[in-house]
């Protein structure tokens, strides 16, 4: 029995859901977003609420049951609050800037990096220590922000590089001289 599976989905005010057999489109005021579920599954809209129901009880449909329900669950809240993520860069000379569509990024390399951004994700600077990025899509913005911080992680010893702003690194005691 899948307990996130079976709750309903609310549908909020300036939200709108068009299923059309596997598909669900969602579309809200910060963007529109489709998904296709397995065959296996199947949406019901009533009373302002979404109900996936599962067409058996195999353990590979009762394992899906609550996925699907996730993503559309994610799909809605994406399109109507959106998603963000920031990340807090930590180091001597190392900084963030838009260039138009592209962050540059200095991160200790012998050259600066220009990343694309993806289309659907709006990235911000505040300062050059900071990164926000947001979009309607979860999946989206949490791979960028993972692309991103991936190009210098936390290092354990002295703590520079890109993390999340809620990440907690566990420094390491260096070495001891005599």
């Amino acid at each position: 029995m899948s307990r996130i599976g079976l709750k309903p989905i609310a549908i909020p005010s300036g939200c709108t859901v068009d299923i059309k057999d596997q598909t669900v489109k969602v579309k809200g005021p910060k963007g529109e977003l489709s998904f296709t579920a397995v065959k296996e599954m199947t949406f019901e809209v009533k009373d302002n609420e979404i109900h996936v129901i599962r067409a058996d009880e195999t353990k590979r449909v009762r394992s899906l049951h609550g996925l699907t329900r996730s993503l559309v669950a994610n799909m809605v809240e994406g399109v109507t609050e959106g998603f963000k993520k920031e990340l807090k860069i930590i180091g001597t000379g190392y900084r963030a800037s838009m260039n138009g569509k592209k962050l540059g990024l200095t991160l200790g390399f012998s050259h600066p990096l220009d990343v694309e951004v993806p289309a659907g994700l709006t990235v911000e600077t505040p300062d050059n220590l900071t990164i926000v990025i947001s979009g309607a899509d979860k999946q989206q913005v949490g791979q960028f922000a993972a692309l991103v911080r991936g190009y210098r992680p936390p290092e354990p010893y002295l703590g520079k590089g890109v993390r999340y702003v809620d990440e907690h690194v566990r420094r390491k005691v260096g070495k001891t001289g005599k």
